[in-house]
């Protein structure tokens, strides 16, 4: 059974997916659109990973300036053409604006400084024996804490602010899908007045 054609134009509209799978994954859905989006995230987040390997040497920067805080971003593709869509340019102005908003350290995980880390277990280790647990208990504590530190501190990992059900990493993976290059944020700066 093939897709009422509204509910196609919608989904499209919606997620920027071709007509052929929007009408398959409206299929899938039994015409429920919102599970319907769902399907296709998941489809472009594992078509993504297989782009994720290339080059990603153009891009564009993007500056996010308020009264009191700016960010600049710098955010890679693997050409020129994809570079000036306006869907790259807009998926840039949002990282940029949630990176002002949000305040992150790193990237990346594997980018947070060591000692940060390091400070951080201390402090939940601390809070962790004040509960009478046992050691091994402990370091799942500890575990659990610095996993959810990354998920509030580093990029990649945080909420977008503006749907909290997808992480920067999952929205930059959906643009993959929708624009068939690699993205890669390289790099940003925070700066907010009074901040050293």
């Amino acid at each position: 059974m093939s897709a009422n054609v509204e509910s196609v134009k919608k989904l499209r509209k919606i997620s920027g997916a071709g007509f052929k799978d929007c009408n398959t994954a409206i299929e899938e859905a039994n015409g429920d659109l919102e599970k319907a989006v769902e399907i296709l995230r998941v489809k472009g987040i594992s078509k993504a990973s297989k782009k994720m390997t290339r080059d990603a040497k153009e891009g564009v920067i993007a500056i996010t300036e308020d009264k009191n805080v700016s960010s600049i971003l710098e955010i890679n593709c693997e050409t020129d053409f994809v570079a000036n869509t306006d869907d790259f340019k807009d998926l840039a102005k949002e990282v940029s604006m949630h990176i002002a908003a949000t305040s992150p350290i790193s990237i990346q995980r594997e980018d947070v400084d060591e000692s940060v880390i390091q400070k951080e277990k201390d402090i939940f280790s601390e809070q962790a024996k004040k509960s009478g647990k046992p050691e091994n208990i402990i370091e799942k504590m500890v575990e659990g804490r610095l996993n959810k530190f990354y998920q509030e501190s580093v990029l990649l990992e945080q909420n977008f602010v503006k749907d909290p059900s997808k992480t920067i990493k999952e929205l930059v993976a959906e643009k993959v899908g929708v624009l068939g290059e690699n993205i890669i944020i390289s790099n940003f700066s925070r700066y907010q007045i009074g901040e050293k």
